[in-house]
């Protein structure tokens, strides 16, 4: 099943559309389920996306259609035409409880689509549709996406990275050098400065402008009471500390709010989808490790906004460049994550004396895991592959492979099941 909706895209631009690596996962709900929310940050493409896959689109944002579903969600969404798009449920949250009754009726594939820019689960009392509704994340624009070669065959990069053979992976035609990284982490994975803008400028304002709509009007539409100005210092205090593991009172106290706060803006902005955690990694064969979640901005461009820095003030930080560099890297990695066909899971790993520290673990359940060091230089040692190697060692069978994703242009073995390998053969 699917329908074809046409959507506008600026006339500078050609009209093929740009495929997203959740088109096919989202073809697929729809052809099984008989409801699919998708949600993502504001602007990242969900409507364009989502629009390919239904026969009609309600905008619940624009104000006449918002009106006649909160009078009547349940006539109102008996007039749609099937499957229907419901864009941005949250802003007439009685959609839920309509398309709950409809799917209770006639629980018929693909008869829903919902997009939101806000977590479902903030509130439990917004949220009747469990068990009638199924979902799908959807982040902003990898390499690979903006590049055209969502849709090109072959394995991904974790499914090559558990073969363990070098000659798995591929190379651009253009490798990137360590200012190349860094200009595509800052020009952002959101479609509109991503694909469209093309003076570095107008990418700074564009992004600029989101963070402060986000940080105002989106906001104060799931929390009214929030401070705007301290609001930002602490999305400014998260946002240099991309990336990293800093505990509740670093960074409370570095806003000047209490924890009660502190935790109402971390649950806020990560209901708003731009901030997100990755939890500590445990096994029973490891002891004494640490239990502080890594935190990430969800877009290097957003945190270059906060932060009021450029490629040449990275470059001459070495503790903000490995941020940066880190937090690319996984806007790369966790789509592909989010979207893989069986449940896979995101980690750290720290000890309590910071002996041993690896930046990502890919849990692939009862396969075992992947490891995954980010380093931004060009020529990765055997050295910088210590920690890879001394979980390795700890977890026998179940550790598949590790990687060292570096800023250089070659791939080789390091170690017993750990390769050096580019970032840029993530979406090669």
């Amino acid at each position: 099943m699917r329908f074809w909706y046409a959507v506008w895209v600026p006339k500078d631009r050609t009209q093929q559309y740009q495929r997203r690596l959740a088109d096919p996962i989202l073809a697929s709900r729809l052809e099984t389920f008989p409801a699919v929310m998708l949600t993502g940050p504001r602007g990242s493409g969900k409507t364009t996306t989502a629009a390919r896959h239904v026969a009609q689109v309600i905008r619940l944002d624009e104000p006449a259609r918002a009106e006649a579903f909160r009078a009547d969600p349940d006539a109102a969404l008996r007039r749609t035409d099937e499957p229907v798009l419901l864009d941005e449920w949250q802003e007439v949250p009685e959609v839920l409880g309509a398309v709950k009754r409809a799917v209770d009726g006639e629980a018929r594939p693909g008869r829903f689509l919902l997009t939101g820019s806000v977590r479902a689960q903030l509130d439990q009392q917004m949220w009747p549709a469990t068990g009638r509704v199924v979902g799908l994340t959807m982040y902003g624009l990898t390499e690979r996406e903006v590049e055209g070669l969502s849709g090109s065959p072959g394995a991904n990069f974790i499914d090559k990275l558990r073969s363990g053979d070098p000659d798995a992976f591929e190379m651009p035609a253009d490798v990137p050098d360590l200012p190349g990284y860094l200009a595509l982490a800052l020009r952002s994975g959101f479609p509109q400065p991503a694909l469209y803008l093309k003076a570095e400028e107008d990418r700074s304002v564009w992004l600029d402008s989101y963070l402060d709509q986000l940080l105002t009007r989106d906001a104060a539409s799931i929390s009214p009471r929030r401070d705007p100005v301290r609001l930002r210092r602490y999305f400014e205090t998260l946002a240099a500390s991309t990336a990293g593991a800093p505990t509740d009172s670093t960074l409370y106290d570095a806003v000047g709010i209490d924890a009660k706060t502190a935790t109402a803006y971390s649950s806020l902005l990560a209901a708003l989808l731009v901030y997100e955690t990755v939890p500590s990694f445990g096994h029973n064969r490891l002891s004494r490790l640490a239990r502080l979640a890594k935190r990430y901005i969800v877009d290097a461009g957003l945190v270059a906004s906060a932060l009021k820095v450029g490629v040449d003030e990275i470059l001459g930080d070495a503790d903000l460049l490995g941020r940066f560099f880190d937090t690319f890297a996984v806007t790369q990695l966790r789509p592909e994550v989010a979207l893989a066909p069986r449940a896979q899971h995101l980690f750290h790993l720290r000890d309590r004396n910071g002996r041993h520290e690896i930046d990502l673990i890919v849990d692939l359940g009862h396969v075992g895991v992947v490891a995954i060091e980010f380093k931004a230089t060009s020529a990765p040692k055997p050295a910088d592959a210590r920690h890879l190697d001394w979980l390795r060692d700890r977890l026998g069978s179940r550790f598949i492979a590790g990687a060292v994703l570096h800023a250089g242009p070659a791939i080789y073995q390091l170690g017993d099941r750990v390769l050096a390998v580019p970032l840029c053969a993530v979406w090669a």
